[in-house]
């Protein structure tokens, strides 16, 4: 009698370790009760998720609400910085600007893949190396050794222009989301790419792409019955957002770089407001030790004075400098004052602040550039791929197709609020004649601060000059960003005190 006890008490637990094991690794909808990653129950994937990786040579920039603006006093007198409130949206920052050899890897890249057939790919991303040559300056050596010599391996890249930047930040989200997919064991690198067939993102996630596939992740739909395997999904997680260009809020922001003078987290205020990207109202390091006086970016101190006396140099650069050198700000950003100017996504108007501060909902994440598109559709409804860069094609918005919409009527929008048909401040009237009136057109873009050929004024995050974006110079670098979804503060973010109550779990029966 007893062991017949004991081996019903056995089949009973065993039984309910069993109930309860499946119950784990069932997880239902908590709106229609039906089961997750279950082919049986239709197969729809809820796959676990514990954040955005951070990408290399990025650091996260916990956004927040700031005056954007001039903080230094505005020498040029030309009013294009008013100062105004607005906030800004997490995002990821490059540590450093991209350096020299940073972007020879892209230029190897795209020589090996396309130069057999399409060598203009390869000749329209090379820099532009005369930058450096002046009419009464001897620069002739640096034609030939900045760019290619080790010696400035670490060195940011110049003479690339806004159109070769952005072409640099796509080129490598794909590489960089293909070295993911390589690590995790789901595909197989391929060196032998050619032409259109290299990995792009886009394509392989809307299936225009072959890879060798590797393990792949475990399909649960009716096709694989959670046997079979399939390519990652945007739904996984997986992948990372597109590397760009930092907006100039974003920039300006993050080189303010404010977190170091919050009072405390609880207090929510800052205790000063800095001119520089660092305390106090000169670009010398103040504290009591051993390195008070040492300058603090590379810039050019006054008319001839590049870079101090011999014996005691103060900034070390005659002209650029390393990615790494001085310290790095509060975001732990290096360079972000001096060094180089650094391109920003966003359009150059003067008036932008003013129009932005009176526009409805224009101070969160502003940014003036927008030129809405959409991808280019086969018969059936399917992303087409451009047969000589292996990408999606895309093709700019009609206005006609948004004509109906509440938040916007049309599809490039450079302009608005700052001389066109819906401005409050130029009736009507063409404000930007470029050649005629002014040297700005919808070309110019903002560079922000300050490079080692420029005088202190310009390192001022706030301060503003814009560039056409398809020219270049000795003095302008940049670096990229990428937008952080999910929390603001991080992966570890509990959500704050408003999000801690707890909710009671209910038992359902199935």
């Amino acid at each position: 009698m007893k062991k017949l006890l004991k081996l019903s008490f056995m089949m009973v637990l065993g039984a309910t370790l069993v109930f309860s094991t499946s119950c784990k690794k069932k997880e239902r909808s908590s709106t229609t009760g039906w089961a997750y990653n279950d082919p049986k129950w239709g197969g729809f994937e809820k796959l676990p998720y514990k954040g955005q990786a951070t990408g290399p040579n990025l650091t996260l920039v916990e956004g927040g609400t700031f005056s954007m603006g001039l903080t230094e006093q505005d020498v040029t007198f030309e009013w294009n910085n008013v100062s105004r409130r607005v906030t800004v949206s997490s995002f990821y920052m490059d540590e450093t600007e991209v350096a020299n050899t940073d972007y020879r890897e892209y230029l190897y890249w795209l020589d090996r893949v396309f130069s057999g057939s399409y060598p203009e790919i390869y000749q329209k991303a090379l820099p532009d190396t005369l930058v450096w040559r002046e009419e009464l300056s001897y620069n002739e050596p640096f034609v030939e050794t900045y760019l290619r010599h080790p010696a400035y391996n670490e060195y940011p890249v110049v003479g690339v222009n806004w159109l070769q930047a952005n072409e640099y930040c796509k080129w490598r989200t794909d590489r960089v989301n293909e070295m993911i997919l390589i690590e995790k064991g789901i595909i197989k690198p391929q060196l032998e790419q050619k032409d259109a067939n290299n990995f792009n993102t886009e394509a392989y996630l809307a299936g225009q792409y072959e890879v060798i596939p590797r393990n792949g992740l475990r399909d649960y739909s009716a096709a694989g019955k959670g046997k079979g395997k399939r390519q990652v999904k945007f739904e996984d997680g997986i992948l990372l957002p597109a590397y760009r260009l930092p907006t100039e809020a974003e920039w300006e922001y993050a080189a303010l770089g404010l977190r170091g003078n919050m009072a405390s987290a609880k207090d929510e205020r800052i205790t000063d407001r800095r001119i520089y990207g660092w305390n106090g109202n000169t670009v010398r390091y103040q504290r009591h030790d051993r390195n008070q006086g040492d300058i603090l970016a590379n810039f050019k101190r006054s008319g001839g004075d590049y870079m101090g006396m011999a014996g005691n140099l103060n900034d070390h650069s005659a002209r650029p400098g390393p990615v790494r050198a001085f310290w790095p700000n509060d975001y732990g950003l290096y360079n972000m004052a001096g060094n180089v100017n650094e391109w920003t996504m966003d359009v150059y108007r003067p008036m932008t602040s003013l129009s932005l501060r009176d526009a409805d909902n224009q101070d969160l994440d502003p940014f003036r550039g927008n030129s809405f598109k959409r991808k280019v559709l086969n018969e059936e409804g399917k992303p087409v791929k451009d047969d000589t860069t292996g990408r999606l094609k895309y093709r700019d918005e009609k206005d006609d197709e948004v004509a109906n919409r509440e938040n916007y009527k049309r599809s490039k929008l450079y302009d608005y609020m700052d001389g066109d048909s819906t401005s409050k401040y130029f009736e009507n009237q063409p404000m930007y004649d470029y050649g005629k009136k002014t040297l700005i057109s919808d070309k110019a873009r903002v560079i922000k601060g300050g490079s080692w050929a420029d005088r202190a004024f310009w390192l001022s995050p706030g301060s503003r000059r814009f560039k056409d974006e398809d020219k270049s110079d000795s003095k302008t670098g940049f670096r990229c960003a990428m937008i952080r979804t999910g929390s603001p503060a991080g992966n570890n973010d509990n959500g704050g005190n408003m999000f801690k109550a707890r909710k009671k779990k209910e038992k359902r029966k199935y």
